[in-house]
Formats: structure tokens, sequence, C-alpha cells
């Protein structure tokens, strides 16, 4: 007989659900759950099944709530992704990522010889391009960003 493992209900918190399967870990860095300084529990469930896309994975945060800076960093990474607060063990709130059109100081450039990574005050501005698979444009030098998780700011 297989053992079933059922993740607990938070009382008050965050669930970052509907991420793409194999994200969570990306989604923990954003919201600074990967530094050492945890001081609430955290549930990471990858690779469940879903009705709407056949996988996922989940994160579960308990006692904090996402501000809009960490919210629109993982809408870049997991554009289908909801954001559900919970209180008192009830979903008091619930939203869609949602993509934006420009991108300012969240992320770096990955051309090494753009502008923004010569040490000038410029903040590194992009344009996002695609919605289910966004690419991040960089408006000084044009470069698509290799990798949008790994140049998160």
């Amino acid at each position: 007989m297989m053992k079933e493992f059922k993740v607990t209900p938070i009382r008050n918190g965050t669930v970052i659900d509907h991420i793409e399967c194999g994200m969570a870990l990306k989604v923990l860095r954003i919201i600074g759950m990967t530094d050492g300084k945890v001081q609430s529990p955290v549930s990471v469930l990858m690779h469940v099944p879903s009705k709407k896309e056949g996988w996922k994975d989940v994160v579960k945060v308990e006692d904090r709530e996402l501000d809009p800076r960490e919210v629109d960093k993982i809408a870049l990474i997991a554009p289908k992704a909801t954001i559900n607060i919970i209180r008192d063990f009830n979903v008091a709130e619930k939203h869609n990522v949602v993509m934006p059109e420009r991108v300012v100081g969240k992320a770096r450039c990955s051309n090494p010889n753009c502008i923004t990574n010569q040490n000038e005050p410029i903040e590194p501005e992009f344009v996002v391009e695609g919605k289910n698979q966004p690419v991040l444009r960089c408006v000084y030098c044009d470069r698509n960003v290799d990798d949008i998780a790994e140049n998160l700011l």
C-alpha cells in the first residue's frame, strides 16, 4: 500500500500556484527564501498534477505576503502563476500575475558591453516581447536576455 503525503494548509501567508514545472526553485530565489534567513515555514511542491496545465509547481510561504516587485519578477519566469493570499486558512485574495510591457531595474542585460553594465548611472530597461514565453529585449543595445531567471536583480 502506497502512503500518500499531503501538504498541510497554511493559516496566513501566500500560495504561488500554477508555476511552470521546474521553476519553483527559481521562484524561491526571487522571494528570498534561499538566502538562509528564512523565518517561516515554506512548502515546495514540484511536478504535481494540475487540472489546467497537466503538471505544475507550487510554493507556499507562511506568514508572508509578497511585495509587488517580487510578483513582477515571478511573472517573468512563471507567466501563468496565480498568487493566493491566505488569511485564517481561507483564500482572501487571488491574483493572476500580469506580464509587464516594460521591465525597469529588475533584470540585468546579458551583453557585457551594454551601457547598463558600464558603471553608468543608467537603470537597465527592457521591452517584454511575448507573453507565454517572454523575451526581454534591452532598449539600449537591443540584445535579448539569455536566461531571465539568472539575470533578475
